[in-house]
């Protein structure tokens, strides 16, 4: 009779726990204090930028971005020299404080360092952004930033109630990617959200044959869209080429209807 060795057991049941649940998603995030600054609200948008899997509340390490900026009617302004080193789920990650003086629409956007994933064998890197619409400005919320790979709202990214569809283009190089994947997850920062099997704590949708993508947010809060794609350089790790994901990712807020 064979007996298993106590190592090679540990082993096998690891891998038949890889197998048997699903893989967990990442998401780089973006996240401000407002979404819609009003002419009552305060002026100041405190942003915070993290890595993490947001629905189980699992963070990562988020080192210094190699791009963070805003952009304003076409206008990029660097931000990266003005974050400060925080905390999101325990982890590592940025937040800025940024004033805004006039109406417009303002998007933020990062661009992280690759983050090497030993679990899928490849580097991760999330080009994410969020809009915040200000003094009633709301021109230009559906304007590519023109970075590798995004999303192109077709639905206004703010001013949503919780039961509206929201609709984008996933576009690489500036291109519509036909069947692109695209997960979706909610930022349970309260922690009252309880997936009811591991299937349902990310959702994942296919755009069409145009790269448009339709979802039905089922609750209030923030909400992160990521296509995934793999770009056509590799960078090396121990001496081996290795893939690189390449995610276009936006956060969408969405209200309780009162």
């Amino acid at each position: 009779m064979n007996v298993l060795k106590p190592g090679l057991i540990f082993t096998v049941a690891v891998l038949m726990v890889l197998v048997s649940s699903p893989t967990m998603a990442h998401f780089g995030m973006v996240i401000p204090s407002d979404t819609m600054v009003m002419q009552d609200d305060a002026r100041t948008v405190n942003v915070n930028l993290s890595f993490s899997h947001p629905m189980e509340m699992d963070g990562m390490e988020l080192v210094r971005p190699k791009v963070f900026a805003v952009s304003v009617n076409g206008k990029n302004q660097d931000l990266l020299g003005k974050l400060k080193p925080a905390k999101v789920m325990d982890h590592s990650a940025w937040t800025v404080d940024y004033t805004i003086k006039r109406p417009g629409v303002y998007m933020f956007y990062m661009e992280p360092e690759p983050y090497w994933e030993p679990a899928e064998d490849c580097f991760i890197v999330h080009l994410t952004k969020t809009v915040v619409t200000a003094f009633g400005d709301d021109e230009g919320w559906d304007a590519e930033l023109g970075l590798k790979t995004e999303i192109v709202p077709l639905s206004k990214p703010y001013g949503l109630y919780s039961g509206n569809v929201f609709q984008g283009i996933v576009k690489m190089d500036g291109k519509p990617v036909p069947n692109a994947e695209v997960e979706v997850e909610y930022y349970n920062r309260e922690k009252t959200a309880h997936a009811p099997t591991d299937y349902m704590v990310t959702q994942t949708i296919k755009a069409d044959g145009n790269g448009v993508f339709t979802y039905a947010v089922p609750a209030s809060g923030w909400w992160g869209f990521a296509a995934l794609n793999t770009a056509d350089a590799t960078i090396k790790k121990d001496g081996r080429e290795k893939d690189v994901e390449m995610g276009a990712v936006i956060w969408v807020y969405f209200h309780d209807w009162k």
